[in-house]
């Protein structure tokens, strides 16, 4: 019988349970759960956030989230969204998705466009999305390299952001909260 090396190197920590803030109608934490577990037919409210990142040529990163995500698979949407861990700042976890889901580190010009943005969709299968989600938006510079995470999305393209308005008013192309969301463009001061 051969000897069969034998890897003696530390087991990696397990990466910690994702978490989302679950909120009362009126906004205010009052507790969490874990991500995994929340979005069903029957989503409670939770704080979420959506990221708009311009180059700046004036570009708009749109991406298509990937194939097995549990909630809108598939669909095109805005650059990047998430969900702030608890006692993380919104600005904090953008940060972080950026650099997890896109491999983008360079953001300058972070800032809320629409802070008080909240919705509910359906899908077809009855999965619900129930967030309160500020919207933001960030400028990289023109040329920045998209590093995308595959497990978040499958594609990924620079559009001008007219071009993305046009496709928010055709129903299904984009995402309903980005059809929502870009409906209030007009206060975005872009």
């Amino acid at each position: 019988m051969a000897n069969v090396p034998v890897d003696h190197s530390p087991t990696p920590p397990a990466e910690p349970e994702e978490r989302v803030v679950l909120l009362d109608e009126a906004g205010s934490p009052i507790g969490s759960a874990p991500k995994a577990t929340v979005h069903t037919a029957d989503t409670p409210l939770h704080l979420a956030f959506s990221c708009y990142v311009f180059d700046t040529d004036g570009l708009l990163l749109m991406t298509r989230r990937a194939l097995d995500k549990k909630t809108f698979p598939g669909v095109w949407t805005n650059s990047c969204c998430g969900h702030p861990g608890p006692g993380e700042s919104v600005e904090s976890a953008i940060t972080r998705r950026l650099d997890t889901e896109l491999g983008i580190t360079q953001v300058e010009g972070l800032r809320p466009v629409i802070p008080e943005f909240r919705y509910r969709a359906v899908m077809d299968n009855g999965i619900v999305e129930n967030e309160i989600c500020p919207v933001y938006a960030a400028v990289v510079p023109a040329g920045t390299v998209v590093l995308p995470d595959p497990a978040e999305v499958e594609e990924h393209r620079w559009v001008a952001f007219a071009e993305f308005r046009r496709l928010a008013q055709e129903p299904g192309r984009i995402s309903p909260w980005a059809t929502l969301q870009v409906a209030d463009a007009a206060r975005w001061d872009l």
